[in-house]
């Protein structure tokens, strides 16, 4: 029997002798497992990180909202530093008669009255607490996709159906057709289509409300979103055009 030392040297060469006979080196026992590729991101993992990139956003904008039957006109956004937004939309109350603001503060939201005439001043109703919504009858509904709407495409877990769609007219970046499934027992967002730059920038939105187009540059941000005009009380102005019957309205 070979001496302890000349089995361990007899066992090395034999190792050694082995690999250079197969062609393979003997195995590293350091080496680790390399990760295995990853496809392509899904659309849905495409828009959510879109929205992260819009929720971070704070600027200016103009966008051309088109709306059946009803001439073209330009939406104002502000989406301020502190977290604070605004959203000018002129026709957006009483059947396209009155320009309406909607506005989001740490105070709570706000419907705002714009322009100034001999019977109405500008002015704004408080129409929620924070982290509330507006009024379905008095919601001009164009502020959401700059402000709750994101929560929901950010979510992973909500109910929606996401897929590539075409671009929309004036659009650039990346287009998504969004529709809310079965399992939403109430909407959490609008079915459409959705655009954004790589930036996050939202720059055309098809869905309920008509369409929107980036219209203008993109600036900053300023510091808050201020209110048009003093709070007051009174109610806030609909959607709906009012009856015929109906008395000019004195808010």
């Amino acid at each position: 029997m070979l001496p302890r030392p000349v089995q361990t040297v007899a066992a090395v060469l034999c190792a050694l002798l082995a690999a250079g006979c197969t062609g393979q080196a003997p195995p590293d026992p350091q080496a680790t497992a390399q990760p295995a590729p990853t496809g392509a991101l899904t659309p849905r993992t495409q828009l959510a990180g879109l929205a992260a990139a819009a929720k971070d956003r704070r600027f200016m904008a103009g966008y051309a909202l088109s709306q059946p039957g009803r001439p073209a006109r330009t939406v104002a956004v502000t989406v301020a530093v502190d977290g604070t937004w605004r959203v000018d939309v002129p026709g957006g109350a009483l059947g396209g008669q009155a320009d309406v603001g909607v506005a989001g503060t740490k105070d709570g939201l706000y419907q705002c009255r714009l322009g100034a005439s001999t019977t109405v001043a500008t002015g704004c109703v408080k129409v929620a607490q924070p982290g509330g919504a507006v009024p379905v009858s008095q919601d001009p509904r164009i502020e959401h996709p700059f402000t709750d709407w994101l929560d929901v495409l950010t979510d992973r877990q909500a109910a929606l159906s996401v897929a590539p769609a075409a671009q929309l007219p004036g659009s650039r970046g990346t287009c998504f057709s969004v529709e809310p499934t079965a399992a939403a027992l109430v909407a959490p967002i609008d079915a459409g289509v959705y655009c954004y730059d790589k930036d996050g920038t939202l720059t055309a939105a098809r869905a309920g409300f008509g369409t929107l187009v980036l219209a203008t540059a993109v600036s900053p941000g300023p510091p808050t979103a201020t209110l048009p005009g003093p709070v007051m009380a009174g109610t806030p102005m609909p959607t709906a055009a009012p009856s015929p019957s109906a008395s000019p309205s004195t808010r």
